[in-house]
């Protein structure tokens, strides 16, 4: 039998009032408890059944990455799932609506003085607004999200992770209007354990001359001898190798960005490590990324020049303890050449990676999630597939509570002139070794809270240079991160 209404003429206008501004409250709290109330009952058990439902969802996913953290993220950031949620956020919003709209309803309006109907008619139309908008607001982020990972992230093949070890090649790509091609001058090879997250830095010198290829490849066969000035005609040195296969697309048939891939197989032979991905990012178009997330902080040991070489010096980052920079002062600080070298511009760019990754927490990635995806599009691009992101996302989450080591084949070890690239690959393996034998040493303790120093110590000057060449001065603990960035 259908529910009778009560009769609110026996009621209290101050009664009647109370009653309107409840159910409204409580379609807000538990949507659908209105209609169980003074309602249509069955509406009210139809949204507690998807109220239910989405519960069971949400407590499913948090148990399910609490042993599988990796895949609940891929599955969390598939474009088919972002859609069905975007879709599903857009429902919740027109049917919570119609709760609102039926719960006002239910309160007989038209039974109250003038001024308590027009309160209980701003409520409604208040929280209407609030929660449709909210939900609203959610499924653009959604949306944002799904064309983010469409527009930078590929479905590229897999690569399997090598001894245990993704090695990510992160190049920064410095094009502009006086230039020719992108010309990589950023070149870090990040080797990342698989299991732990634990992270080796290794910044290759732009300057690094006679650079080999792998046995077989198309610029090992027009660089015997490795890639140097007698084979080319100028920039024959690690950063131009880009540029040169980018301007002889006819030695790599079927490839649709040789630069990147003789980059990737340049480091490859450099480092003795095989590159599973790359993340290419334009340095000019790096501030506005970091302006997306709101800036890092860390500290500046000495002045450093804005502009430049090329062009005059605008101005100066001061040095102190705990700056704050925005995304133009920190791309510069990054980027700037002007009075230093280049092995002091790699190290700055390596405390510019360990802040980002330390103070990029989850929550400000979420809040600030539109601008992020905005600005990654139009600067970073990368063959990372969407289908790993899980996994890289759980490696980063982790690695946040590690200390980050590094090695750099700078002098006085390595003569970027004339490098004896055995020693650089050997000296790698050594950096990487050790960083695996922290958390090897962490194993019967919690070596995600391991106070063992960062720092992968280079041998001092024990290789004299080569005949002919005149290495660069030294420079100061390049190789140690967490030291290096601290004035």
């Amino acid at each position: 039998m259908p529910q009778e209404k009560p009769d609110l003429r026996n009621l209290s206008e101050p009664v009647r009032f109370k009653r309107a501004l409840t159910l409204l409250l409580m379609t807000l709290v538990l949507p659908g408890s209105a209609q169980i109330a003074v309602g249509s009952k069955r509406a009210g058990r139809y949204a507690w059944r998807v109220i239910a439902g989405l519960i069971a969802i949400v407590v499913f996913l948090i148990l399910l990455a609490q042993v599988w953290r990796s895949g609940t993220i891929n599955l969390l950031v598939s474009p088919k799932t972002l859609r069905v949620v975007q879709i599903l956020l857009i429902l919740l919003a027109i049917g919570w609506a119609a709760l609102f709209v039926d719960a006002y309803r239910l309160g007989r309006p038209l039974t109250l003085q003038r001024n308590h109907r027009l309160t209980a008619s701003i409520l409604d139309g208040v929280l209407v607004v609030v929660v449709v908008g909210a939900l609203f607001w959610g499924s653009t982020i959604v949306s944002a999200q799904r064309d983010f990972i469409a527009s930078v992230f590929g479905n590229g093949e897999k690569s399997k992770a090598e001894k245990g070890r993704y090695n990510v090649l992160l190049l920064g790509g410095d094009s502009g209007a006086n230039r020719t091609g992108t010309r990589p001058d950023s070149i870090t090879l990040a080797s990342i354990d698989a299991d732990t997250g634990r992270a080796v830095l290794i910044g290759l010198p732009r300057n690094m001359a006679r650079v080999p290829f792998p046995a077989g490849t198309a610029m090992a066969k027009q660089f015997p001898n490795g890639f140097h000035w007698d084979n080319c005609a100028a920039n024959c040195f690690l950063n131009g190798v880009y540029t040169y296969a980018m301007g002889h697309k006819q030695l790599f048939p079927g490839v649709k960005d040789p630069g990147l891939l003789a980059t990737r197989q340049a480091v490859e032979a450099i480092t003795g490590l095989k590159v599973n991905y790359h993340v290419l990012i334009d340095i000019a178009g790096f501030q506005h990324l970091l302006n997306a997330v709101g800036g890092i902080t860390l500290d500046v040991g000495k002045k450093v020049p804005i502009g430049g070489v090329g062009g005059p010096i605008k101005g100066y980052i001061q040095p102190g303890k705990n700056q704050h920079l925005d995304g133009y002062h920190a791309m510069w600080f990054a980027r700037s050449r002007a009075g230093a070298t280049d092995y002091e511009r790699m190290t700055r760019q390596k405390c510019v990676m360990t802040a980002m990754l330390n103070q990029l927490s989850p929550q400000k990635v979420l809040t600030k999630f539109q601008g992020i995806a905005a600005a990654s599009k139009e600067v970073v691009q990368t063959d990372i597939p969407a289908g790993d992101l899980g996994t890289f996302t759980d490696l980063a989450l982790d690695s946040k509570k590690l200390p980050v080591s590094s090695f750099s084949p700078v002098p006085p070890l390595i003569n970027t002139g004339d490098p004896d690239f055995d020693l650089v690959r050997t000296k790698v393996a050594e950096a990487v070794g050790k960083s695996e034998a922290l958390d090897k040493a962490a194993e019967d303790g919690d070596g995600k809270k391991s106070n063992t120093p960062s720092s992968v110590p280079t041998k001092k000057a024990t290789t004299p240079a080569k005949p002919g060449s005149t290495p660069s001065k030294p420079t100061p603990d390049v190789d140690d991160v967490a030291s290096i960035c601290k004035a």
